[in-house]
């Protein structure tokens, strides 16, 4: 607006002389004074001593070593001066180096820990979504039922005598058991989405095999330790969709399913990320919990991979590989000596 006063330039500062015009400093101006009186105590000097000697000849090396003795002190006091007007100005341009180093070492780790907070910001979302979901999948367990379509129930009236064929091919079943509550297995193809976990919430497929896997009961004991392990290793920072590990051959997880150790399976443990290795031994070693939890996960895969392989293919076995679980399983079995 008009009313507004006009507003001065702003002045930049740069290393070296702030202005072009020479400024006087303490030490010229010591200099000056120094020289001053020392000129005019020689002066002083030579013309009392003229006055006293006037009938002496003229002498040049006398001239010579008179002149010497008066340009001499006044030289030395002026490099004297000149030395400390550098200094000062190399004092002053290393305050203003320093300064500028230490402002462009702040701005780099600002940088660097904003680049660290959103280095994974989509892979961390995805994680927390998912996390949310299983939380409420939890939650709602007990009261999934299953998509079976159910018999109609039989007449309270007087029911009809059964056949001895048809009582043959329904046989009653033991505790009580009825056909209905038996549902079909869990396949192969579910098994593997369930173990990966949902990609997002929009991952129906994920959370429709993620429901059939916990309404199994050796899966469910799977899926919940994965789960707790992948929730821990998530508090240091540690996602599996971070991890990049060396792919094992079919047959090494086979062998491993029928027990085998040592050598011949070592190649399971592929994890490299050694940032990885080390949070998760440390935490090992000293979080009792954490150390259980990663027990029962082990326990658990072991014992389902067994079961699992038998029914498996080969690329079964690879896809199962890729799984979060198969990585966490694979971060966890090496940290904890599992394929020594």
């Amino acid at each position: 607006m008009a009313d507004n006063p006009v507003e001065p330039p702003i002045e930049l500062t740069v290393f070296g002389n702030h202005s072009n015009k020479p400024r006087l400093m303490a030490s010229d101006v010591i200099a000056i004074v120094l020289s001053l009186l020392w000129v005019g105590g020689a002066a002083a000097f030579f013309l009392v001593a003229r006055q006293q000697s006037e009938t002496l000849p003229f002498d040049p090396i006398t001239f010579v070593l008179t002149l010497l003795a008066i340009a001499l002190p006044v030289a030395l006091i002026w490099v004297g001066a000149s030395a400390a007007k550098s200094a000062r100005i190399i004092r002053e341009e290393s305050a203003r180096l320093q300064a500028a180093i230490d402002a462009m070492r702040h701005t780099y780790i600002e940088q660097q820990q904003n680049a660290a907070m959103h280095v994974r910001p989509s892979v961390e979302k995805k994680l927390d979504e998912i996390a949310a979901v299983q939380k409420q999948t939890e939650d709602r367990i007990a009261t999934f039922t299953s998509i079976r379509p159910r018999t109609a129930l039989p007449s309270p009236e007087k029911p009809d005598e059964e056949s001895p064929a048809v009582a043959m091919a329904q046989p009653s079943l033991e505790l009580g058991t009825t056909a209905e509550e038996i549902g079909p297995p869990l396949e192969v193809s579910d098994f593997i989405k369930a173990v990966n976990f949902p990609e997002n919430a929009e991952d129906r497929d994920g959370f429709r095999a993620l429901r059939r896997a916990l309404q199994d009961r050796n899966a469910a004991k799977l899926v919940r330790s994965a789960q707790d392990v992948l929730t821990l290793l998530s508090q240091d920072g540690i996602y599996m969709d971070d991890l990049r590990p060396d792919r094992a051959r079919p047959e090494i997880w086979r062998r491993f399913a029928h027990g085998e150790r040592g050598i011949a399976v070592a190649a399971l443990g592929g994890v490299r990320d050694r940032s990885c290795l080390a949070l998760s031994a440390g935490r090992m070693r000293q979080d009792p919990i954490f150390r259980d939890a990663v027990h029962h996960f082990l326990r658990q895969f072991d014992q389902t991979l067994t079961t699992f392989e038998t029914e498996a293919s080969d690329q079964d076995l690879s896809d199962l590989a890729e799984t979060r679980t198969a990585r966490a399983f694979m971060l966890l079995g090496r940290v904890s000596g599992t394929f020594d």
